[in-house]
């Protein structure tokens, strides 16, 4: 899959850029002129963010089973026969282990009707994220009614990449900004004094599986194509810079 990186220069990060500036020039001590002035006091702070958009690497379906009966112990047992076909269906699908995890498990009283239901979730790792749709309508084939959300993301490798992106991109808006205040009192910017910065916040696309579920169930349907979009890095800078 191509990615696609998108430095996201926005009039909505302009802004943010903009209202996050704590403190602008400070004047000169007072009683000091000409060479004598100590500037080391003067500093122009500015917080500001930067977004990088890419192509996600991975994706987390959650995909489960429902069950109902008379009793706990019929519904226990029908769990355990649908899920066993659950992960035989995922063994063919050559989905590791260690990618499935075992979620939500639960057998209660049905409140408004007799008997009792139980869940039994889990939640499988994708590493290709063209392979979606596919695992979809295959777990659909193999009895999964319980199907959600899939959450398409990024690897940690990936992450990291994309997170000193972001942060480039929001040292860059921070310079910008302070440039466009000195220039706006009338000083020049000497230097850095310090810089600090947030965790990369990832904001992955959520994408609702189980209408695409119940359209592919139990049919000849050709494989479901999901087209994610793109997965938002954010990272934000803190930058004090000096002046005189």
């Amino acid at each position: 899959m191509d990615r696609r990186r998108l430095l996201a220069a926005t009039a909505a990060g302009l802004t943010v850029t903009t209202a996050g500036c704590l403190a602008s020039a400070v004047t000169d001590n007072e009683g000091q002129s000409g060479d004598e002035t100590d500037s080391s006091g003067n500093e122009i702070e500015v917080q500001a963010t930067g977004e990088v958009e890419t192509e996600p690497d991975e994706a987390v379906a959650s995909i489960g089973i429902e069950a109902t009966g008379d009793s706990a112990e019929e519904v226990s047992d029908e769990l355990a026969a649908r899920s066993e076909t659950l992960r035989e269906t995922f063994d063919d699908l050559e989905i590791p282990d260690e990618r499935i995890e075992s979620g939500r498990y639960e057998v209660r009283t049905r409140y408004e009707e007799s008997g009792y239901v139980g869940t039994h979730q889990f939640q499988v790792e994708i590493d290709d994220v063209d392979r979606v749709g596919e695992i979809i309508d295959a777990s659909a084939a193999a009895g999964a009614d319980d199907i959600g959300r899939v959450n398409f993301t990024l690897s940690d490798e990936l992450r990291a990449e994309v997170r000193d992106e972001a942060i480039d991109s929001a040292l860059e808006n921070a310079d910008d900004e302070a440039a466009h205040i000195a220039d706006n009192r009338g000083v020049e910017l000497t230097g850095t004094k310090s810089v600090s910065t947030s965790n990369a916040d990832v904001q992955p696309v959520r994408y609702d599986a189980s209408t695409t579920a119940a359209e592919s169930d139990g049919g000849a349907a050709p494989t479901t194509d999901i087209d994610s979009g793109p997965v938002t890095v954010r990272a934000s800078a803190t930058v004090v810079y000096s002046f005189e």
